[in-house]
This record gives structure tokens, sequence and C-alpha cells, in this order.
């Protein structure tokens, strides 16, 4: 397994955690700067995540960035987004649509949610 190493920018006084494995694939994350919203950044991520532009946008990130991504699956995801039931589940995400641009982290320090700021695949 390659060595975790984690990095921490600063936005605003906003101290924002960033991982990567390799250097070319980085994570940057969502929990520390919905901190910066509310008091318990779950709540503001999920409400982040339900809307229909950033489901939208998290596919089109997929889509340019990893050849794995299930693009027929993201459909019916994608048609559901927005809606009053619609749940967004980041394992659901990767599972079912074999997504690797946002993901999950456990740990008291440094857990949390991740979104990818670079390409996955090496190619631009």
């Amino acid at each position: 397994m390659a060595k975790i190493i984690k990095e921490t920018i600063h936005a605003k006084g906003i101290e924002i955690g960033i991982y990567t494995t390799d250097f070319e694939n980085e994570f940057i994350s969502l929990t520390d700067i919905a901190r910066y919203r509310s008091a318990d950044p779950r709540i503001t991520i999920h409400t982040w995540l339900r809307g229909r532009d950033i489901v939208e946008f998290l596919g089109l990130w997929e889509s340019l960035h990893n050849p794995d991504f299930k693009r027929s699956e993201f459909d019916t995801f994608k048609s559901e987004a927005g809606t009053n039931a619609f749940t967004f589940s980041i394992k659901e995400w990767n599972d079912t649509l074999k997504g690797k641009g946002i993901i999950t982290k456990s740990g008291r320090y440094g857990g949390g949610i991740y979104s990818g700021s670079h390409r996955l695949t090496g190619k631009r």
C-alpha cells in the first residue's frame, strides 16, 4: 500500500486537509470546508450533495476523469437528483457507479468526506 501524504492549506483562516498517495491524485477535505458554514459539516455536505446541479457536476467529472465510471447507471441516479425523496450515498455512488472522485475516510484526525481535485487517469 502506498504511503499517504497529508498536507494542509489555509484559506480565510481555515485549515483544509489534502491527502495524496501518488502526488498526482489529490483529495481535498469537504468536511473542513463545510466547517466554515456549520458546526455539523456532515449535514452541510449531504444537503449540498442532494442538489441536481452538484450530482450533474460529479457525473461530468467522473465521465471525464474516470474510465471505470458507469455512465448508463448514472442516468438513473441523475434523474432522481434534486427530488424531495432523493438521498445521496457516497457508498452507493462508489459501489454502484464505480465513482472515484468523492470518498470517505474514517479516523479522528484526517477523517471525513474528500473530493478528488486532480485527474485520476493520468490523462488530461
